[in-house]
């Protein structure tokens, strides 16, 4: 008995030693109701290590620049799994899958709230359109009720699915930049009962890339008056740099921040809004606080 105690012992010791944080990749996911499109999968050493656990699970927009500097603009990537690895390391985060979705050439139009569109002029959506094929989109409708129901209808249940999820609200978070930090916002609030976080990275507000017609951002505040989930029960961070096109946001955040306080949200609780100070609108901007997001999200 003593011999195969000791030897079971081995085993879980070297199994330990050689377990590594995974990124799994699929190539074109299948959709019924957008593009297919890549998907990334981190999981961290420790879903190996504790084959009982369940894991929080944060999806990330713009998967090719999340992960893997060969594909993400300028070569230049978050690092989300450096920084989620060292701050698990230090014990600052609990451990945590990281699931991203990478981003196809609708991406200006899956990433704009849809239903906002109703409050949007036709000198406003001409605008966008415009926009959207300056940018290389040659779609005019707007998809994103289709891009979370990707998410939430497939791609959620199938992480779920497939590996060991804590797949509540509460352990459900959302996280994007730029136009991804739009919709994550509005994942929040069109799946106030799937998703309890999200993460609003340099969120564009502007819509148009300036300040000189402020109806589209306007929109969006309109409809985040009427949508946004009772304080309480979810947390949003925001945060903006004051550089390139973040130059642009502080005017659009603080009647953001004045939604969030007559919602009833507690700044520095349920809810944060940083500036970074000579931040720029980038990858490299963004990799530099990715361990803030992380902490807010899931600091212990």
């Amino acid at each position: 008995m003593k011999i195969a105690i000791t030897n079971i012992l081995l085993v879980m010791i070297c199994f330990s030693a050689a377990a590594q944080d995974k990124l799994i990749k699929i190539d074109n996911f299948k959709s019924d109701y957008v593009m297919s499109r890549n998907v990334e999968i981190w999981l961290p050493k420790e879903y190996y290590t504790n084959p009982d656990k369940k894991f929080p699970v944060l999806y990330m927009h713009d998967g090719q620049n999340v992960f893997n500097p060969e594909t993400a603009m300028g070569n230049i990537a978050w690092e989300a799994d450096n920084a989620a690895r060292k701050l698990i390391d230090s014990g600052s985060i609990a451990p945590v899958i990281i699931v991203a979705s990478w981003c196809t050439p609708l991406r200006y139009f899956e990433y704009f709230p849809e239903k906002a569109g109703q409050y949007l002029t036709a000198a406003d959506k001409e605008a966008m359109q415009k926009i959207n094929s300056d940018r290389g989109g040659n779609n005019t409708n707007f998809y994103a009720d289709e891009y979370l129901r990707f998410i939430v209808k497939e791609l959620k249940p199938y992480i779920d699915k497939n590996y060991r999820t804590l797949s509540d609200k509460a352990n459900t978070a959302i996280c994007g930049s730029s136009m991804g930090g739009l919709i994550s916002l509005y994942a929040l609030c069109e799946y106030p009962k799937v998703f309890g976080q999200a993460a609003c990275v340099s969120t564009h507000w502007p819509v148009l890339f300036n300040n000189d017609n402020m109806s589209p951002s306007e929109a969006i505040r309109k409809y985040m008056n009427q949508n946004l989930p009772k304080s309480g029960n979810h947390r949003i961070y925001f945060d903006l740099g004051t550089e390139t096109l973040d130059q642009y946001y502080s005017i659009h955040q603080e009647k953001v921040d004045n939604i969030m306080r007559n919602k009833g949200y507690t700044e520095g609780t349920d809810w944060v809004t940083l500036t970074f100070k000579g931040a720029a609108h980038n990858e490299k901007s963004w990799q530099e606080r990715m361990d803030v997001i992380l902490k807010f999200l899931y600091e212990r």
